[in-house]
């Protein structure tokens, strides 16, 4: 069970959670969905005793939990099995000893008949923690997740921060505890993993709340919507598309409600303003006047803030922007890349599929300069101005900056207005600009990186997974700016909006090459 009680947390000024109440029964899987900067992470940690409410009770009862970060937390020396293995301190400590008795026993050191009782207590105590199930329950959450089976003797550390993502959720799934916090748990999930884990979570047996912005994934595995809104949660059944519509006609009810006691409100005040000055009218007058002063006022509905941005090409490139010719790259024994072409024109946006681990992002960190390939070359048009978007650039954003500094650290030689002028544009007004990097969510550090890279003149755009992190108002407007941007576009996605409004090529890298799937034409 996971359940919140009146609980109440402020940061300095500013009131995150007031008041928020909810409960979650066994077996329950929410989605905690609102906009950004609404407390969906904030109200993570605290139920999971990571930070304490000013004021209320929160937390799980009847069990283990699992919490999912937006922060991979783990041991970059150890092996991905070994670190599955953490997940099981208990059947690991039992194994341990088990080893340690079978080599005295090999060795004849001690009493042998004791020895031989001690391992017989000891595989009872393994058999009893399920041990002998662990390696098959960790064989099918890594293959479930897209892990290659070559990958269990990698080091931690040698995974890109997606996949090391993957490695945390990996953890929770092997463990699969009573209780489940997931925050953002499909940023870096291609659509095989995600479906993957829609079809686990929906056979899970414990209780789960997840923090997403996939519509999609909370319509297969979410049973109630929490939706949290101004310090304050209310509770909707079924999963995302029932919420949306009930929550469609709450707000048309209330829209109809408010204008119907406008309309009542406005009737009384005319009396009064009428007979106001007359005598024989003064008791009414009064009456209604203090009738109005009791009435609890029903607020109109407000549309919630959106992005707003546009894209422009600076300057006009050469017909041929890039040539990448028989490239290959490799990581240590690992070859990503083998005798890759690819000839890109002005204007083309290109979109990259294929599984995660394929070389996507990989073949854009050379195109963009940041990596020298294994062998071949990759030629640039001479006035090609690229500007490189990494999957994972808020999370390289310095946490002691603000925000107002992260963004001029890339256009020194833009005027502040300017710069607040863009930001405003990604809802950072006021004072917002001067907060720092560290106390936003992650969905508005992803604002502030994407303002970062779009302050920047270029005319031709590098994107790696752009839409990851971002909610569903922002994902569709760069979506939109992304279709009527004038210059080329090369971009490793798996959105469906990306792949289906802005390619008009598609090319699929896997097994070390690159191919295409898809020419269309943009009229």
């Amino acid at each position: 069970m996971l359940y919140a009680e009146q609980v109440a947390k402020s940061f300095g000024r500013v009131d995150v959670l007031e008041e928020v109440s909810f409960s979650l029964a066994e077996g329950e899987r929410g989605g905690l969905v609102g906009p950004n900067g609404a407390g969906k992470s904030t109200l993570l940690r605290l139920i999971a005793g990571e930070d304490r409410p000013d004021d209320g009770a929160c937390g799980h009862r009847g069990g283990a939990l699992g919490y999912l970060k937006q922060e991979a937390g783990h041991d970059a020396e150890r092996t991905l099995f070994e670190e599955l293995w953490t997940a099981f301190p208990d059947a690991r400590a039992v194994e341990r000893e088990l080893e340690e008795v079978a080599a005295r026993i090999e060795r004849g050191d001690g009493d042998l008949d004791a020895l031989i009782e001690q391992q017989g207590a000891l595989f009872e105590r393994f058999e009893t923690l399920d041990g002998y199930r662990i390696e098959s329950r960790i064989g099918r959450v890594l293959d479930g997740l897209g892990f290659e089976p070559g990958d269990r003797t990698k080091r931690c550390g040698d995974f890109s921060g997606g996949w090391q993502m993957r490695i945390a959720l990996a953890k929770i799934l092997v463990r699969r505890p009573e209780d489940v916090l997931l925050d953002e748990p499909t940023n870096h999930l291609d659509r095989a993993a995600r479906e993957w884990l829609a079809e686990d979570l929906q056979k899970y047996k414990g209780t789960i709340l997840i923090v997403t912005h996939d519509a999609e994934f909370l319509d297969r595995v979410a049973t109630r919507i929490l939706e949290l809104r101004d310090g304050r949660v209310e509770s909707y059944p079924g999963n995302y598309s029932e919420y949306q519509q009930t929550k469609a006609m709450r707000l048309q009810l209330q829209d109809r409600a408010a204008a119907r006691q406008e309309r009542e409100l406005a009737k009384q005040e005319r009396f009064i303003e009428r007979f106001r000055a007359k005598s024989s009218k003064a008791t009414a007058v009064k009456s209604r006047e203090k009738a109005l002063a009791k009435v609890a006022r029903i607020e109109h509905t407000r549309k919630d803030a959106e992005v707003h941005f546009q894209l422009t090409a600076d300057g006009r490139t050469e017909r041929d922007v890039l040539l990448i010719d028989h490239v290959g790259h490799a990581y240590d024994d690992n070859v990503v890349l083998v005798d890759v072409e690819l000839h890109v024109e002005r204007g083309q946006k290109v979109v990259l599929v294929g599984p995660n681990g394929s070389g996507k992002s990989t073949l854009l960190r050379i195109a963009a300069g940041i990596i020298a390939p294994t062998h071949g070359t990759t030629v640039w048009a001479e006035r090609a101005r690229a500007q490189y978007y990494d999957q994972h650039q808020d999370e390289v954003l310095d946490s002691e900056s603000t925000v107002l500094g992260a963004v001029r650290s890339v256009a020194q030689d833009e005027p502040d207005v300017r710069l607040r002028t863009v930001l405003g544009q990604f809802l950072f007004r006021g004072d917002d600009v001067f907060k720092t990097v560290g106390v936003l969510s992650g969905g508005e550090r992803s604002r502030v990186a994407l303002a970062k890279f779009l302050i920047q003149r270029s005319n031709v755009l590098l994107l790696d997974e752009p839409t990851n992190h971002l909610d569903r108002p922002t994902r569709k407007k760069l979506i939109d700016a992304l279709e009527t941007y004038e210059g080329t576009i090369i971009c490793a996605s798996h959105d469906p909006g990306i792949l289906d409004r802005v390619a008009t090529r598609v090319y699929e890298v896997a097994d070390g090459g690159c191919r295409e799937l898809l020419e269309r034409r943009k009229d």
